[in-house]
């Protein structure tokens, strides 16, 4: 069976759950699933009753898609994503977005739980993505083609749209809420950066770093859907505190501004 046939059974099998109409698509990073729980008319369909679909294996990530209203829009969200790091081939770590794409989905807003790499932020900032830096060779597309999705070759001078990057202020502006702006950097983890890497990305221009997220935008943008990109900074880089890093306080930090996330998400939802 190929890929296709089975991104279709992944399909076939959440239109038997819900057979309207999808507006967005959310990923929810780590820390940061409580949004769904906000979501109206909810259907929570397990990541392990889709046919297909891998198994999120890192604390943080419920493991499931959720369908119903978020700011009056019809959305599904991932309450967890699948990283490179857990063991899974790229092409498996960006199945559920090539399914719920698949479902007719045109705009998809990817969060994420970042280490600060800009000096001028702290833990608990949030930052709209501007553009991302790819820093570990590795890419989803590679391979064969899939023609009947996207061209061989894919423009990402505007990875991340500039109309939804204008919302995201103006609606964060409205709310009171201070949105940071800069360039995210993957690498594919799970170790932390060095102090030595974290320097070598402020050099490269990143203002954060992360291990997800990247493989997501490149396969929307394979399908011309519009992404709009919000990090939560839930800690400093390595070698800027004189701490250690752990995946404790990415998630403490996260529900510390869970309140500030989720209110900032759904305004601009509905103004989409």
């Amino acid at each position: 069976m190929n890929y296709l046939d089975k991104v279709k059974i992944s399909v076939d099998y959440i239109e038997e759950k819900y057979s309207g109409d999808l507006d967005i698509a959310i990923v929810l990073g780590s820390g940061l699933g409580g949004l769904g729980e906000r979501i109206e008319n909810a259907i929570e369909i397990p990541y392990e009753d889709i046919p297909g679909f891998p198994l999120s294996t890192v604390e943080g990530h419920k493991g499931q898609l959720i369908i119903g209203k978020l700011g009056g829009k019809n959305i599904i969200a991932m309450q967890g994503r699948f990283h490179y790091y857990e063991g899974y081939p790229l092409d498996q770590v960006v199945f559920p977005i090539r399914v719920i794409l698949s479902l007719g989905i045109e705009t998809l807003i990817v969060t994420n739980a970042a280490g600060g790499v800009d000096e001028s932020f702290v833990p608990g900032d949030l930052m709209l993505i501007e553009d991302h830096i790819n820093f570990t060779g590795r890419n989803p597309l590679i391979g064969k083609n899939l023609d009947e999705l996207g061209p061989r070759f894919v423009d990402m001078t505007n990875a991340y749209d500039k109309k939804l990057m204008k919302l995201a202020i103006k609606t964060a502006e409205d709310l009171d809420i201070q949105l940071k702006k800069g360039v995210y950097m993957w690498f594919t983890g799970p170790t932390y950066e060095t102090p030595s890497e974290v320097r070598l990305a402020r050099t490269l221009g990143a203002s954060a770093v992360g291990m997800s997220t990247v493989p997501e935008v490149i396969v929307a943008r394979h399908e011309n859907v519009k992404v709009l990109g919000i990090s939560c900074i839930t800690n400093m880089a390595a070698g800027i505190l004189d701490k250690p890093l752990n995946h404790e306080e990415v998630i403490e930090t996260s529900l510390m501004v869970k309140n500030k996330f989720e209110e900032l998400i759904i305004e601009i939802i509905s103004k989409m």
